[in-house]
């Protein structure tokens, strides 16, 4: 299989595939790991909205158009100039590792969707090769010419692309092909030796020990796009769940091995009192911002990203009426705030919302406060999202702990 032709004719169900991922900021490649990527678009150690999605767009036209690593490349230099992005490793490397990782995975993704769907008449698969690889992996060529049904476990871990500048694919076969084969009936499966790996090592959240088939690198030992067809769910859930999510089950669902920074004094002037209106609560929290009921603002909070603040975050959409004051958290607005302009952590996690059957992006923002008076931090988060946003403040979580909160790709640590 020639590497020019590699992925060069676009199909439906490859761009499908890629149309569907949702844009997730990360700061390093660990931060979305194996099948995670059949739900999520990254780019290593782009961690700002716009950033994520330049790529996005120029990788989706790549896809969709046809187009070549020059081409792509051109754009690629477009976007780090555009955005001052400081990436780790060479032009040429670097390049080609977006275009060609999200171009082979998303054709054999698209390819895995069309062979399930017609294993009833091609029920075996066979593995291949490819020639045109400057330096083969010595198993990945034992496998090649591999026959075995198309359910065997043996395909999920080893459905290609199985490494960085892998470019093996698999064809289907009909019983008669078997035969033109010289064969009787499927392979053998070859045993599976797994592997124990260190990954991350100069990841900000530091190394983590992953287990892979021997010949398969970390993060590629999935069938691309398996878990879209095995559920409408993202198959990694929190648990236990998270407090104060708006959502459902999502991923990623990492979770630090850090605390959180020690919790700062706030005077008790960040505290409003009680009995206040729901307009006077909205509008405490809006001027924070620069904002007001009637006049909406841009922020960006402390990585670059943009937030709209305004009346729509308090307004029910039913009614039109307001609501600031829920659980009696009116009077903790300005610490609500304060989550946001200044946090001590900023997550973003993936979530499927099943009533929905949708997923979201959720940017979830965490600190701490020593208010005068209390003997127990007050924290406080802010979630976000392009489907809405939900407010926490609180002295004591009702269950779990406060690790439960600190799930997803961390994009940002206070420092103390």
């Amino acid at each position: 299989m020639p590497s020019a032709s590699y992925g060069s004719v676009p199909f439906q169900e490859q761009i499908q595939f890629f149309q569907r991922k949702l844009n997730v900021p990360t700061n390093a490649w660990t931060d979305i790991y194996g099948q995670e990527h059949d739900w999520a678009f990254m780019v290593a150690g782009a961690n700002r909205d716009a950033l994520v999605t330049d790529f996005r767009e120029a990788v989706e036209n790549a896809i969709a158009n046809g187009g070549t690593l020059e081409t792509f490349r051109r754009d690629f230099d477009d976007i780090v100039a555009r955005h001052g992005w400081d990436y780790n490793g060479g032009r040429e490397w670097r390049s080609r590792t977006i275009f060609e990782t999200n171009l082979f995975s998303s054709y054999q993704a698209g390819r895995y969707q069309q062979l399930w769907e017609n294993r009833e008449a091609l029920p075996y698969w066979q593995y291949n090769h490819s020639d045109a690889v400057e330096h083969p992996r010595e198993l990945h060529l034992a496998w090649d010419g591999l026959v075995l049904p198309a359910g065997h476990p043996w395909w999920r871990t080893h459905f290609p692309i199985n490494a960085w500048g892998c470019q093996c694919w698999v064809t289907g076969l009909a019983e008669r092909d078997l035969t033109d084969l010289g064969k009787t009936g499927p392979d053998e499966a070859p045993t599976i030796e797994w592997e124990e790996r260190v990954i991350g090592q100069y990841s900000p959240d530091g190394p983590r020990t992953v287990r892979v088939p021997a010949g398969i690198d970390p993060g590629f030992e999935h069938a691309p796009g398996r878990s879209r067809l095995d559920s409408a769910v993202p198959p990694e859930r929190p648990d236990p769940p998270l407090p104060g999510s708006v959502g459902g089950e999502g991923l990623p669902n990492r979770r630090p091995s850090d605390p959180l920074p020690a919790p700062r004094h706030a005077p008790a002037s960040r505290l409003l009192p009680g009995g206040l209106t729901d307009e006077e609560y909205a509008g405490a929290f809006l001027d924070e911002f620069g904002a007001s009921l009637d006049e909406p603002r841009v922020v960006r909070d402390v990585i670059g990203e943009p937030l709209v603040v305004g009346r729509d975050l308090f307004e029910q959409r039913r009614t039109g009426r307001l609501k600031a004051d829920k659980n009696g958290r009116g009077r903790y607005m300005r610490i609500l705030a304060d989550a946001v302009l200044s946090p001590d952590e900023i997550w973003v996690r993936v979530e499927y919302q099943a009533a929905r059957k949708t997923a979201v992006v959720r940017r979830r923002y965490i600190a701490q406060f020593l208010l005068p008076g209390e003997d127990v931090p007050a924290l406080a988060v802010f979630e976000w999202s392009e489907s809405g946003w939900s407010g926490i403040t609180t002295f004591a979580l009702e269950s779990g702990s406060l690790d439960d909160l600190r799930v997803g790709v961390r994009l940002y640590r206070r420092e103390e």
